[in-house]
């Protein structure tokens, strides 16, 4: 058997291997399943949260890990499809919320989209940049994805895709848009419940479809007790120290060598000012369903309603409804029945109650009036009736029964609503420093106050910084508030006491290092006497080779036309000129091949590439002009 063996071993190549081979071919195979995030992904991370096999690294074996609760192929799916005018004329969403490996929420956005954002999309006449709407990714109650209108500094990273930045964009670049959006709507996702795990996403023509799956804890609700300290940081301190007293092993960790004498450990904090700015438009505060004749501006905040019809003499009186629902009650300022105009009859009913009339005699009952029917004479009121605490209730009625007859045999009323749109703003300090600073255990070391420095190493600077004056919001709801600060970010130093450590014995390695060469190794070991034995050898290392001095890089670069947006338009727009260049860095093939991708020029080729003073500069210039902005943005 041992011959047979030994036989066997001579045949094959692995045995005449040394053992840096060996050890190389088992990091090349390593690094082929692991060596980068497509392939960490494609084979791991995406079969472990779908149910698919896992094999090891020499492929020899393989395993279905259970690492999520539920798990589909298919968790969303988006179809875009532009239209001759550049803007994504369909937007096509299917959803499977439940995870059970079928679409279940399938829904065509019906919004023009003219721009992608980080978390949302702009929504402009098509082919060009007028007239846009920004709107945000969200769900619903049912946990379909939405879009709710919002201002666009809410919205991040937004660029146009439409014609008038350029032709053929949408297409050109659609797996960067299919991935932009995804990633909104995925963002969406995970935000709303943070179960949700995207482990890929592949891309065909126009489509991307994302596999995913849901697990943290297996819980049965999205509000996780995982997840709570991201509303409230600043009570993970005080939690943590809770949870260890009386624990055993703390307790254990605390008494334990390692737990004992006492270190510094530095934490960061910040005191912000959070400011919330609030508005709505009169659609938001108050709409309407029924019969409406016309609906007329008696000013920003207010609208007039014309409600009515022909009458009967001969048959029951018509009714002509509108119903008003309050979405925002606390925004209504006045509902009034203003007008009445009618030939014979005309009452005007709250929820069915009979509140005003036009007539020749009161009619304040739901009975109809006696008599004086089909003489055609005209009659006129200003009731001036309010019914704002009716509508502030919820919802309410109003409609107008019409008794009429002669040439005009007609009625209507006049309805004027009035709203507050004005700009709510709500302020408050998130303050997560105090933990620290109400611990005698911590000190401050450095506090920054909107970017001027008044601590450093726990001394003050004597700095303090100007009152300054900050714009909040955009045109239809902008603020100017002036505060003493509005960001302070701060270092507390906190001593640990962890008792008195034993000094570990360091004359071993000290007498190694001071009586070695390059060919001796020298040593000192301590017999279980305590006796002390000195001894010296031949030492030498192995060859290792030479390496190179750098990993060879190549420089590129590739056309570009500046497509992002801002409050302000398309930043192309406000340019000179809007065409750049995008820069990339490759890592160089074998045999000095720069791996360019189509379009792409090469501006350096494969070397020891050091742009290190090219980066500091444009990051400096970066910082000052944002600096130059803060400083400038707001009235001196």
């Amino acid at each position: 058997m041992v011959i047979a063996l030994f036989c066997t071993c001579i045949s094959q190549p692995l045995c005449a291997q040394t053992v840096e081979d060996r050890a190389r071919a088992a990091a090349a195979a390593a690094a082929t399943r692991s060596g980068s995030s497509d392939a960490l992904r494609s084979n791991y991370l995406t079969p472990g949260l779908s149910g698919q096999m896992i094999s090891t690294v020499d492929g020899s074996r393989s395993f279905a890990p259970s690492l999520a609760c539920r798990k589909t192929r298919t968790l969303l799916e988006i179809l875009a499809q532009p239209a001759s005018t550049g803007d994504l004329a369909n937007l096509h969403i299917s959803q499977d919320t439940d995870f059970d490996g079928s679409f279940d929420r399938i829904q065509s956005l019906s919004q023009n989209i003219s721009g992608i954002c980080a978390n949302g999309v702009v929504s402009c006449h098509p082919g060009s940049w007028n007239q846009c709407h920004y709107f945000e990714w969200g769900l619903d109650a049912g946990h379909a994805l939405k879009l709710a209108e919002v201002e666009m500094p809410q919205l991040a990273g937004c660029y146009c895709i439409n014609n008038s930045c350029g032709t053929n964009l949408a297409w050109a670049n659609m797996p960067d848009i299919l991935k932009d959006l995804g990633g909104g709507m995925v963002a969406a996702l995970t935000t709303a419940d943070p179960r949700i795990g995207v482990a890929e996403a592949q891309i065909s023509g126009p489509t991307i479809a994302y596999v995913g799956a849901q697990s943290t804890a297996c819980a049965t609700s999205p509000d996780l007790n995982q997840t709570a300290y991201r509303a409230a940081p600043a009570a993970l301190q005080g939690d943590a120290a809770a949870m260890t007293v009386g624990n055993r092993v703390f307790e254990a960790l605390a008494a334990s060598p390692a737990g004992s004498g006492k270190v510094e450990q530095a934490r960061q904090c910040t005191v912000e000012r959070e400011i919330t700015l609030t508005s709505a438009t009169f659609d938001d505060i108050v709409s309407i369903s029924g019969s409406v004749q016309s609906v007329a501006s008696c000013g920003a905040d207010c609208r007039r309603y014309r409600v009515g019809g022909t009458g009967s003499c001969n048959n029951p009186p018509p009714t002509f409804a509108l119903r008003f629902l309050a979405n925002k009650p606390e925004r209504i300022v006045s509902a009034k029945i203003v007008e009445l105009h009618t030939a014979d009859w005309l009452q005007a009913r709250i929820d069915g109650q009979p509140v005003a009339y036009a007539a020749k005699r009161p009619w304040l009952t739901n009975a109809l009036p006696s008599g004086d029917c089909g003489v055609g004479d005209l009659y006129h009121a200003a009731p001036d009736y309010d019914f704002t605490p009716a509508l502030k209730s919820g919802a309410v009625t109003v409609d107008a029964r019409i008794r009429a007859t002669g040439a005009n045999k007609t009625g209507y009323m006049i309805l004027e609503v009035r709203v507050d749109l004005r700009c709510d703003l709500a302020e408050r300090l998130v303050d997560l420093c105090s933990g620290y600073a109400a611990d005698t255990a911590c000190r401050l070391r450095d506090e920054d106050v909107d970017g001027v420095t008044t601590f450093r190493n726990g001394v003050g600077t004597g700095l303090r910084p100007l009152t300054s004056t900050r714009m909040f919001g955009s045109d239809s709801c902008a603020v100017q508030l002036t505060r003493d600060f509005f960001l302070r970010a701060r270092t507390y130093v906190c001593v640990v006491d962890t008792g008195n450590p034993p000094q570990p014995d360091l004359s071993r390695g000290a007498y190694i290092i001071d009586h070695s060469t390059e060919t001796v190794l020298a040593d000192q070991t301590r017999s279980a006497s305590g006796e002390v034995r000195q001894t010296s050898r031949a030492f030498a290392l192995p060859d290792r080779g030479s390496v190179p001095a750098c990993e060879a890089i190549c420089k590129t670069r590739a056309p570009h036309v500046s497509t992002a947006a801002a409050p302000a338009g398309v930043v192309g727009a406000q340019q000179n000129d809007p065409s750049g260049w995008d820069i990339f860095y490759h890592a160089c093939l074998p045999g000095s091949i720069c791996p360019t991708a189509p379009g792409e020029q090469v501006v350096s080729t494969c070397g020891c590439l050091d742009d290190f003073p090219e980066a500091v500069v444009m990051m400096q210039s970066v910082r000052l002009a944002g600096a130059d902005m803060v400083c400038t943005s707001a009235t001196q």
